[in-house]
């Protein structure tokens, strides 16, 4: 027996790879079969696209939910990108994003930025089908950005956390979402038994492999909704609203005159005279509205002064409040635009709280420190022109401001463009020479003398709107015209290439707010246009040429020009 066995030759061992290589009596050689399936074989683009695309969103989400729990909305990488964005978006497209967009600017850039960040996402992930590496590198470099966009804000060393655990969000959620979308070997060689003669790139994304992608895709995705709408709910732990019920109604010591019957005309189309809190223009550099509470606002006096001061909300509150009725307006407004707006400001004198810290000699401008760090100048001696009537303002038309206009506290200077008078979200008020460079100083706007000069003088058109057809017969022009400082004595219609005709002027409030004008006459059916211009209080007429069609661009000193408006009678 033993010699018959030993006789009998030992049949060879079968290696791994043939036995494996008939299994389902599938022929093909395991070594082509695991080269398609090991975790270095390229994803398919669908599975590589949302790798890309949901880490970016985690790490966002994650970001956004750290800067909630430190109570730094700015800390925010999203918001903080969009921020810089601002910040170094040229001058003329600026411009040109406050006439096309008006306020819907900053939902417009947000919503760009979502779409960049989309298609960013879509990218690193198809560039990284074949290895982790490129998408890796590409999150680093946008955590990067992040970075460096929140330690511009103002943010302090506690703001950093939340770009980078956004970082690290992105990282890992990248990694492990591209070790995940991999094939699994078992899995996909049973496909492949199943699938045999299917296309090689399609045979992984069958089974439990894809069935395990979708599943961690959907916890991935989940996560970072819940991180950012954690983020959203933990801002909202700084109670502004409740901050601002708590200040009650605004009565002033010394109220302003009650504002005539005859000072707008409404019903022909003109604004209100008081424009309501709500439907005040809002221009600024913010993408949110800065959140501070009264409690926690205090104002400091600083810089060129014998001794800096402290006001707390509440002291100034206390202090006797004078109510005056003033007209603002953007130095970005163009001809015939929207962003001019009239309220009842209250406050307290701004020159009463400078000469309390005592203004040194050489001091040239006040420089307007915001919450959120932004910076703006007002030239001294245009401050000291405007005496009384500049006001550090708490409330409009008896309220509290609206946290979208500065709550608790602002600066309002009649007279001047707001990007020289206007510092909403007040902190400080710095004395200093023009060597300090505020915001838009920094981004060449002019904002000394004589390059800042007041209010230019305007005239708008508000009924008939362009294009409209009104009824035959008596046809009734109404408009608003406005020249801060120096008020309005006439207001002259054109119709067509007929001689000027001076429109009846709205009882005048005073010369720091707009005026109201309107004319009736009768027209015949068909096309027509008219043409308005303004004269300020010592008869300068309003210039006719749009300077900004001859030098297109920003020009920071207010818009020319006559408007027009087309209509038809009949």
């Amino acid at each position: 027996m033993t010699a018959i066995l030993a006789e009998r030759p030992n049949p060879p061992l079968a290696s791994p790879t043939s036995a494996l290589s008939h299994v389902g009596g599938n022929p093909e050689p395991l070594r082509q079969r695991m080269s398609r399936m090991t975790p270095t074989s390229r994803l398919p683009a669908v599975r590589a696209a949302l790798t890309g695309l949901i880490a970016v969103f985690a790490a966002l989400g994650v970001g956004h939910l750290i800067s909630g729990l430190i109570l730094t909305p700015a800390a925010s990488p999203f918001l903080a990108v969009g921020n810089a964005a601002i910040d170094r978006t040229p001058a003329a497209v600026k411009d040109f994003a406050i006439t096309h967009f008006g306020t819907n600017d900053k939902p417009a850039l947000l919503v760009g930025m979502a779409v960049a960040l989309v298609l960013f996402g879509v990218l690193l992930g198809l560039m990284s089908r074949r290895s982790v590496v490129p998408g890796l590198a590409a999150i680093v470099f946008l955590g990067v950005v992040g970075t460096l966009a929140v330690a511009e804000q103002s943010t302090g060393w506690l703001g950093l956390l939340a770009p980078l655990a956004s970082l690290l969000a992105g990282v890992g959620a990248f990694w492990w979402l591209h070790r995940r979308a991999q094939p699994r070997p078992v899995d996909a060689i049973h496909d492949a038994d199943a699938g045999a003669g299917e296309a090689a790139d399609d045979v992984p994304t069958r089974g439990l492999g894809r069935r395990r992608f979708v599943l961690s895709s959907l916890a991935a995705t989940l996560g970072a909704l819940v991180a950012g709408a954690g983020g959203f709910a933990l801002g909202k732990r700084i109670d502004v609203t409740a901050s601002r019920r708590a200040v009650g109604e605004l009565v002033p010591t010394t109220p302003a005159p009650p504002i005539p019957a005859g000072a707008a005309f409404p019903k022909l189309g003109t604004p209100t005279f008081i424009t309501p809190a709500a439907d005040f223009y809002r221009i600024d550099i913010n993408l949110t509205v800065p959140q501070l509470r009264a409690e926690d606002a205090v104002l400091r006096i600083t810089g060129m002064v014998d001794t800096p001061v402290e006001f707390t909300f509440d002291e100034i509150r206390s202090m006797p409040l004078v109510e005056k009725t003033i007209t603002m307006t953007c130095v970005s407004n163009e001809v015939g635009g929207p962003y001019v707006s009239t309220a009842n400001f209250i406050g307290v004198p701004l020159l009463d709280l400078l000469d309390q810290a005592g203004i040194q000699d050489g001091a040239q401008q006040v420089v307007g420190h915001s919450v959120d760090g932004f910076t703006l100048g007002t030239p001294l001696d245009l401050l000291r022109n405007a005496g009384k009537e500049a006001l550090l303002a708490i409330g409009m038309n008896r309220e509290a401001l609206l946290p979208e206009h500065g709550f608790p506290m602002r600066t309002v200077v009649p007279g001047l463009y707001g990007y020289v008078s206007a510092t909403k979200w007040l902190t400080e008020l710095e004395l200093a020479t023009y060597n300090i460079k505020p915001y838009w100083v920094e981004r060449g706007w002019d904002g000394q003398p004589p390059g800042v000069v007041p209010i230019k003088i305007s005239s708008r058109i508000d009924a008939p709107s362009s294009f409209q057809r009104v009824p035959s017969g008596d046809v009734t022009v109404a408009g608003t015209a406005w020249a801060q400082g120096r008020g309005i004595s006439k207001v002259e219609l054109r119709f067509d290439n007929e001689e000027w005709q001076p429109a009846e002027l709205a009882t005048e409030v005073n010369r720091n707010t707009w005026r109201m004008f309107r004319l009736t006459r009768p027209l015949a059916p068909g096309q027509h246009t008219v043409t308005s211009r303004a004269f300020d209080g010592s008869g300068v007429m309003q210039a006719e040429d749009r300077l900004r069609l001859i030098n297109p661009g920003p020009v920071p000193d207010g818009s020319t020009g006559w408007q027009s408006m087309f209509f038809t009678v009949g």
